[in-house]
């Protein structure tokens, strides 16, 4: 019999509603809920292809633990449990707390909003500070640079209705990186009142297109770029003197650093029309309503901090935020309400210096402990040696920043626990594979698109709409499966520690004065009791919620903004002395640093439609199941190479093969290449599967000072046509075609 069910996909972060039949017990077909208003029913490639995920062959439904001959044998998800903890147990004995590290990534906290805080309790309860996530390698600068200039205390309502939206190093219409719902939507509605979409990307992305204004400059001058906007900004008096001067720190010290980004010297140096970057910031700057978004491009060029600082920069001194009286309607239902005032939160310490690597001088920032140094951290004896890993919801071997360090630290590990659904490049590596269920097979909700503005104000609901499904499919027959959640708290039980847990999404996220909730480590909670100890005070009761399965829009709750608190003292900071030295820097450095003649192209970042990160086993239908290797069709011609074509790229830490194809949309000498595809580095490489972007990235050469994070886009790269390699087979002659370590 076939039966419909309303449900919430969690495959990203913009949690799309969906109706997913079931048929026998097998999920037959998902498709976008056209009921919500919000989404309209759309669903993305990923989203409905979800379906193939469940029962598929290569999906893991047992534990797996690996043998003395590298081979994997069944193990119940009990015994490995216990077998783990007894290890863990030794190495905090023999080598202290430190020697323990946690990694999660993008999928521990978009599969179920109790992991994050769970994964917080377990390290705290075993005393161990090497905590790491995904942050650090993806976006780092957005929690550091709030911290540097503090938080306007009401929402940023004006993503609603904005005059004028300007993304930076970002393609929304392919990441959902923005706002939940339809993607292009965000476009339509400010096109349909008249808005205006500047977009600065080196690629005419899809977004791009849709722009008013696209500044299409050389990669990894987008401080220069903002620098100089605001530099307009100051001179044609665009900036709102009376908001800044109630409200703002800095504003004479941000002036004087911006003042050599003139337009000729911005133009020179990012290679773009100086008239144009000119247009750019007086449409930005005469709006009254607008924000700016910065993305991975930017970040992943060695940037982040100081341009989501500049970001922010841009938006305060134009007063783009909401005032004492203006109404909006609140988007928040599973956290907390609270009242937005007029007033500004701060700056707070954005490095925790008691808390310091061991490698380059890092320390622990407000978006965590830097995750590109762990390989380094793992491979260097001494004290506070990293000895075991628990890897949760990411994929350590290809997606950390250079692949040959981060293979052989894993290796070197006395103990690797993958936690995941199937058998990834860091699974083949790992002690124990610990396998999860999939989210059609637990209850859930949407709740991290209301954590989303947490991290970046621009993200999350602009209207509120809150869902939870139950289950609509039982767990494959035979499996022993079990939660991320429920891995650590089982875990932490063998271990012999108790766990205290925050409601939300962890210690950090907590309202000030949040007590953590005490668990009976003698009977495991429920998923339904996670979830409501997650969401305990949430602005729209989690009964309520629970009990429309529709989902709740509480648009009856509108929200008017408080005046500033009396005596309130709280300012932001446009002048942070760090920031502003760091500017210095780059107004006086080369824009040319990292030309090198060896290495004429630059391999850039980009997302694939049909993939979030690491591809699962389950590609969709007439997609390709590698990244290709983009090039503009005029460097293609150049080089020989057609659209099919093997190529090798080269940096000067290795190379990888990759399989070429055309595009227009990039810049001359501008390549591009999604990360979380390939295999192994001693592995038969296979095109058929992808290359791995990080291979090419060395973790300790050019790095960003605030997170490490290092160059992971922008990277000198030199292609060579493999013609004579067949892209039809992974049996490669090795001496035309083997990969290179340099």
């Amino acid at each position: 019999m076939s039966v419909v069910h309303q449900s919430v996909c969690r495959t990203c972060q913009i949690y799309c509603p969906t109706l997913v039949t079931v048929d026998d017990g097998r999920i037959t077909k998902v498709t976008g809920d056209p009921t919500v208003e919000l989404y309209q029913g759309y669903t993305c490639v990923k989203g409905r292809n979800s379906k193939n995920l469940y029962g598929h062959a290569d999906r893991l439904t047992h534990p797996l633990k690996r043998m003395p001959n590298g081979e994997f044998e069944r193990i119940s998800l009990d015994d490995a449990l216990s077998e783990i903890a007894e290890r863990l147990q030794e190495l905090r004995q023999q080598h202290g707390n430190d020697s323990v590290a946690m990694y999660w990534g993008n999928h521990l906290p978009e599969d179920h909003p109790s992991n994050m805080a769970m994964a917080e309790a377990f390290m705290a309860a075993i005393d161990a500070p090497q905590a790491y996530n995904v942050l650090t390698i993806d976006q780092p600068g957005k929690a550091i640079s709030t911290a540097l200039h503090g938080v306007w205390m009401a929402p940023e309502g004006h993503k609603l209705e904005p005059d004028v939206v300007m993304v930076v190093g970002c393609n929304p219409l392919v990441s959902h990186q923005h706002q939940a719902g339809p993607p292009a939507d965000f476009i339509r509605d400010l096109s349909r009142r008249n808005g205006q979409l500047i977009v600065i990307d080196p690629r005419r992305t899809e977004t791009a297109k849709r722009a008013a204004i696209h500044l299409a400059p050389k990669p990894g001058e987008d401080v220069a770029i903002l620098a100089g906007m605001l530099r307009v900004v100051f001179e044609e008096d665009l900036w709102d003197r009376e908001f800044v001067a109630e409200n703002v720190d800095g504003v004479e010290a941000l002036r004087a650093a911006v003042a050599p980004f003139t337009p000729d010297v911005v133009a020179r140096r990012a290679d773009i029309d100086a008239v144009e970057l000119v247009r750019a910031a007086r449409l930005f700057g005469s709006a009254g309503r607008g924000y700016v978004i910065a993305g991975t491009g930017p970040s992943m060029s060695g940037w982040s901090t100081l341009v989501e600082y500049l970001v922010k920069c841009l938006d305060t001194v134009t007063g783009h935020h909401l005032r004492d009286g203006e109404p909006l309607v609140s988007p928040i239902s599973f956290l907390p309400y609270a009242q937005p005032k007029a007033q500004a939160l701060a700056p707070w310490p954005a490095f925790t210096e008691s808390d310091q690597m061991r490698v380059r001088g890092l320390v622990r920032s407000a978006a965590g402990r830097p995750t590109a140094a762990l390989p380094d951290e793992i491979l260097t004896p001494g004290e506070g040696q990293v000895r075991a890993l628990l890897s949760i919801g990411g994929n350590p071997a290809t997606s950390w920043p250079d692949q040959l360090k981060t293979v052989k630290a894993l290796r070197s590990l006395d103990l690797l626990v993958h936690v995941d659904v199937q058998m990834t490049t860091t699974a083949r590596l790992a002690d124990y594979v610990l396998p999860t269920t999939l989210p059609y097979e637990v209850p859930g909700t949407n709740a991290l698109a209301d954590f989303l503005p947490l991290f970046n104000s621009v993200w999350g609901f602009a209207k509120p709409f809150a869902r939870y499904t139950p289950p609509v499919v039982q767990r494959p027959a035979d499996s022993d499966l079990a939660e991320m959640w429920q891995i650590l708290f089982r875990l932490a039980g063998k271990v012999g520690v108790g766990l205290e847990v925050y409601p939300g999404v962890g210690k950090e996220g907590a309202a000030p004065g949040t007590e953590p909730v005490k668990l009976d480590m003698s009977a495991e909670p429920t998923s339904e009791e996670m979830l409501d100890l997650t969401f305990a005070g949430s602005r729209v009761p989690l009964e309520e919620i629970r009990a429309t399965p529709g989902g709740v829009t509480r648009e009856d709750h509108n929200v008017v903004v408080a005046a500033k608190d009396p005596g309130w003292t709280g300012r932001l900071d446009v002048g942070n002395p760090l920031m502003v030295g760091h500017l210095n820097e780059v107004a006086t450095g080369q824009s040319d640093a990292l030309d090198d003649p060896r290495f004429p192209f630059r391999v850039t970042s980009r997302r694939l439609r049909h993939v979030w990160n690491t591809p699962t086993y389950a590609i969709p239908a007439d997609y390709p199941t590698y990244n290709p290797l983009y090039i503009h069709p005029a460097d293609m011609a150049e080089l020989g190479i057609e659209a099919g074509d093997l190529v090798e790229v080269r940096s000067e830490r290795a190379s990888v093969r990759a399989i070429a194809d055309a595009d227009d949309t990039l810049r001359r000498k501008i390549v591009s290449l999604s990360h979380g595809f390939g295999g192994l580095p001693d592995e038969d490489e296979d095109p058929a599967r992808g290359a791995s972007i990080g291979r090419l990235l060395a973790n300790d050469r050019v790095f960003e000072r605030y997170s490490g994070q290092p160059l992971m886009s922008n990277i000198p790269v030199a292609l060579v046509p493999l013609a004579e390699c067949a892209t039809s087979t992974s049996d490669l002659d090795a001496a035309d075609c083997a990969p290179a370590a340099h």
